[in-house]
């Protein structure tokens, strides 16, 4: 299962994102919902450095993808945009391949000790009709 999580700070802002593990829909090198899931988040990353020039921090090894950016970036339209639509479009392959692709918000806040994962809303709980 590819699991891809977006993180909301306090103000409900996106802070950054996860993407792990893989799709197993087919084999290596055919897995086209993994391929698809990929291409959207590395356009992401992509629009993010080249089109808005936001600051990403990026993790990235096999079968792990890890985005932030700053507090100072979020309030940004093009960072928005970027953001929302790769957003979006993950959430309509998972849509249709829900045994394959799992998204998740989780909100990050600040507690004792620094920031604390909040889990947000199920994946389950957004699922609508729609194909990819």
């Amino acid at each position: 299962m590819l699991e891809v999580t977006f993180y909301r700070d306090d103000r409900d802002r996106c802070s950054g994102l996860s993407a792990r593990g893989h799709a197993d829909f087919a084999g290596l090198g055919k897995d086209i919902v993994c391929a698809a899931v990929s291409a959207i988040l590395q356009a992401a990353r992509l629009g993010l450095r080249e089109y808005a020039r936001a600051e990403v921090a990026a993790r990235q090894e096999p079968g792990r993808l890890e985005l932030r950016w700053n507090e100072d970036e979020r309030d940004r339209e093009s960072v928005r945009a970027i953001v929302a639509t790769a957003q979006l479009a993950v959430e309509q392959i998972a849509r249709r391949f829900p045994k394959h692709v799992r998204v998740k918000r989780t909100r990050i806040r600040a507690g004792v000790g620094g920031k604390v994962p909040e889990r947000v809303t199920a994946p389950a709980d957004r699922r609508r009709i729609y194909d990819v």
